[in-house]
């Protein structure tokens, strides 16, 4: 325990210490973000900070803490990373088209399933029993690693925000993983920690103001990372250990479902990218930069508590906690206008029970 407490502070040390020559490097090679119409930025930003996250996360898997894992299964999942952050890095200097970033995606989730082994094979939903997945196995897989590796991206719009998300939402998912889903592989906790750890390192360069961005180098590799330890713990699916991951990354997930929804209503192009997420929509409401980064956070906590109930909950109270969650969810959605002004289904159907009885009374 003390190995591990000490490796994991060592990670925020190396990670705080390799920021400034990756700024340095993401200057020299052109991975900068300019300022215009959709970015928050006023001034010419260094992107790639995700490779200090990277460098950190690995030299503490490998060096610090690498008897502890299985060898075979780490170097795999390793060369997967590599494959995500060498996307990032080209996205970050060059800037990719959406399906090209996809293949890179698609690449590493291959190699995860092939190589490390990492998968979904069986599915157990109440009332139903256990289905084996067969050849759905890979796609079901795919399309998993990459849905939360997109939604992470996605959210990626103020300084820290995709960080301090990720940080919250690792820490709940090892915390679950280790006292309640009984993940046997102790190491994906430990794991898990150390890219806590690693982002910890990171933030103070990342809070705003910052000094330099997470890019598609870290927005890329942290949500693959979060799809592939949650993947961990759905090798045997049942629906506790589906929605869990689903309720952590709560903030992620709805701006993304939400943008789609929101996109497909205007009958604009689904990847086209627009300055309605939650982020725009709270600061278009009068917050400042830092206070709509610390609201999300406060929501991200909201969706980790709302988590830890389920492995506390039996099968009826899941279902329940879940309606309840998604019921309040379209409520704030509707309140701050997600999906556009005139979308409120949910609101006005309250308003009419609400005005009802009223209406009555006035009739007499």
């Amino acid at each position: 325990m003390y190995k591990i407490f000490a490796s994991l502070f060592a990670t925020i040390l190396i990670s705080a210490l390799l920021v400034p020559f990756v700024r340095h490097l993401a200057f020299k090679v052109g991975a900068v973000d300019k300022p215009n119409a959709r970015r928050v930025n006023k001034k010419i930003m260094p992107t790639m900070g995700g490779l200090a996250i990277f460098i950190a996360f690995n030299f503490t898997n490998f060096v610090l803490l690498g008897r502890n894992y299985p060898f075979k299964q780490t170097v795999a999942l390793f060369i997967a990373q590599c494959v995500i952050i060498i996307t990032g890095i080209i996205d970050d200097i060059y800037e990719l088209k959406p399906y090209q970033k996809i293949i890179g995606i698609v690449a590493a989730s291959l190699i995860v399933y092939y190589a490390a082994r990492i998968r979904m094979t069986t599915i157990t939903l109440p009332f139903i029993g256990s289905i084996e997945l067969g050849i759905f196995s890979l796609p079901i897989t795919l399309i998993w690693i990459l849905a939360i590796t997109n939604a992470v991206n996605l959210i990626d719009g103020l300084d820290g925000l995709a960080t301090g998300i990720a940080i919250i939402a690792l820490t709940t998912s090892a915390l679950t993983g280790y006292f309640f889903l009984n993940v046997t592989n102790t190491f994906i906790s430990i794991m898990m920690f150390t890219l806590v750890a690693a982002l910890i390192g990171f933030l103070p360069y990342n809070f705003h103001p910052a000094s330099i961005y997470l890019g598609d180098t870290g927005s890329l590799f942290i949500g693959f990372m979060i799809s592939v330890f949650a993947l961990f713990g759905l090798k045997n699916a049942t629906f506790i250990s589906i929605i869990i991951p689903l309720i952590i990354l709560g903030v992620p997930i709805t701006d993304t479902v939400y943008a789609i929804i929101r996109r497909a209503l205007n009958k604009k192009p689904i990847m086209k990218p627009d300055k309605h997420h939650l982020h725009h929509r709270l600061m278009q409401m009068g917050l400042s930069h830092r206070q709509t980064v610390l609201v999300i956070y406060g929501i991200a906590l909201i969706f980790s508590f709302i988590s830890l109930l389920y492995p506390l909950s039996n099968i009826l109270g899941s279902i329940l906690l879940t309606i309840a969650t998604l019921f309040g969810l379209e409520i704030f959605v509707e309140l701050i206008g997600l999906v556009g002004p005139n979308h409120t289904p949910l609101l006005n159907l309250i308003k009419k029970i609400v005005l009802m009885p009223n209406n009555h009374s006035h009739d007499k």
